[in-house]
């Protein structure tokens, strides 16, 4: 009986889901990590040369989502609220598809918010598609394989 062949998944085939912002056909999703602060800990009464390491503060790095520059101005009001002091947290959802658009994998942001917006790089010599940029940020991360 010869192994089981498994693929691994394209990363050109994801959706982004934005609360209230319902037209984000993104091209490309950036820094979808998470880490943990080790911290080193030794008793004032330890003999131990080695110090026990403990975890320390979870940290998420700031997702870089970017799509076309359209008419569709969603994500640059999203941006605004938050320039004019409306703080507007949404929840955001990144889905890994498989070759028949089902979802394998999902990432939740929980009270993400946009801490940089970028507009596009403007050349009068260029044929390249304007695009825009949208850095996010967040207080947690929930990931999980689909069942």
């Amino acid at each position: 009986m010869s192994p089981v062949r498994i693929d691994p998944y394209l990363a050109g085939n994801f959706r982004v889901s934005i609360d209230g912002i319902t037209a984000a056909h993104f091209s490309e999703v950036i820094g979808l990590e998470a880490a943990i602060d080790v911290v080193d800990y030794r008793a004032g009464d330890s003999t131990e040369d080695s110090p026990i390491k403990l975890a320390g503060l979870k940290r998420y790095s700031n997702v870089t989502l970017r799509r076309g520059f359209t008419s569709d101005v969603s994500l640059w009001n999203w941006y605004h609220n938050l320039i004019t002091g409306v703080m507007d947290r949404r929840a955001v959802t990144i889905q890994l598809l498989d070759a028949q658009d089902n979802a394998v994998w999902t990432w939740n942001l929980a009270n993400a918010w946009p801490c940089r917006w970028a507009g596009p790089a403007l050349a009068a010599n260029s044929n390249e598609v304007a695009m825009e940029t949208v850095e996010i940020c967040y207080e947690s991360l929930e990931a999980s394989p689909a069942t």
